[in-house]
């Protein structure tokens, strides 16, 4: 898979800025980043080990009234393996939603996409996250016998497009 196959299959931009940042190692500093740039914290009940729920960045959105729905759509492919919460780590990128497009999401999905892969490939790795979305949809373009034979002709919408 390549760059070109994430900016076809997920419309993602490649050339921009690098999707990188400091990882917060606890609650506290994960309070204190968020009070200072969004005025709301997130409450316990919002994380989940070292991840926020996407819900909470729902509501986030909501609350600074984001017009922008791609300001917030990038960050379901960085979800956790129930697809419920992201890492901390890219909070601090969400400073300001109108920069957001100036990322490179497209190269941080594929490098997240093979790291996922990479830790699924161990032997007592029993789960997979990253962007599954991305790689079942690429399997069906470059590998045309995966995809499934519908019975009837709108069942499989996507395989379809």
């Amino acid at each position: 898979m390549t760059l070109e196959d994430v900016a076809l299959i997920l419309g993602l931009p490649t050339n921009g800025l690098p999707v990188t940042g400091v990882t917060m190692s606890s609650h506290e500093a994960l309070e204190a980043e968020c009070l200072h740039h969004f005025r709301v914290a997130p409450r316990k009940s919002d994380c989940r080990g070292s991840c926020i729920k996407l819900t909470w960045l729902r509501n986030l959105k909501e609350r600074l009234q984001c017009v922008d729905e791609d300001s917030i759509q990038s960050m379901i492919l960085f979800a956790d393996k129930s697809g419920a919460a992201v890492h901390w780590k890219f909070l601090p990128l969400l400073r300001d939603f109108s920069s957001i497009g100036q990322y490179s999401w497209g190269s941080a999905c594929l490098a997240h996409l093979y790291r996922s892969l990479c830790r699924t490939s161990r032997f007592d790795c029993k789960e997979i996250d990253g962007p599954l979305t991305l790689l079942l949809a690429w399997a069906w373009l470059r590998l045309p016998h995966l995809v499934p034979v519908p019975k009837e002709l709108h069942s499989f919408l996507l395989a379809n497009r």
